[in-house]
């Protein structure tokens, strides 16, 4: 089954709402901008973070490479909420190169 053939299925099992949530998410990825996610030079040394917080990007997906869980990860930063990690991983998709840069660099640091 081809990722179009599962997405279609997968379409036709969803919700309208989780639909109109499908569509958001799309739209982000194909546009490069994710809502929630920012860098300021001042902060976190202008890595991206998750707005609000001092949580970088790379600190989450090293977790989640590490076997870490989205209720794990909300439950290690409690002010995180379930869309903020959507938002990280979106980001992550379409910035990745960049994203295993500062995990290396972080790890080495």
């Amino acid at each position: 089954m081809t990722a179009i053939q599962q997405a279609e299925q997968l379409l036709g099992e969803m919700t309208q709402t989780q639909k109109f949530q499908f569509l958001q998410l799309l739209a982000r990825d194909l546009s490069g901008v994710t809502p929630g996610i920012i860098s300021t030079p001042e902060v976190c040394g202008g890595e991206p973070r998750v707005e609000g917080t001092r949580i970088p990007v790379w600190v989450l997906v090293q977790y989640r490479k590490l076997g870490a869980t989205e209720a794990d990860l909300l439950g290690m930063y409690p002010t995180l909420r379930s869309e903020d990690l959507v938002n990280a991983w979106a980001y992550y998709r379409t910035h990745q190169t960049d994203i295993e840069q500062q995990i290396v660099e972080n790890e080495t640091a």
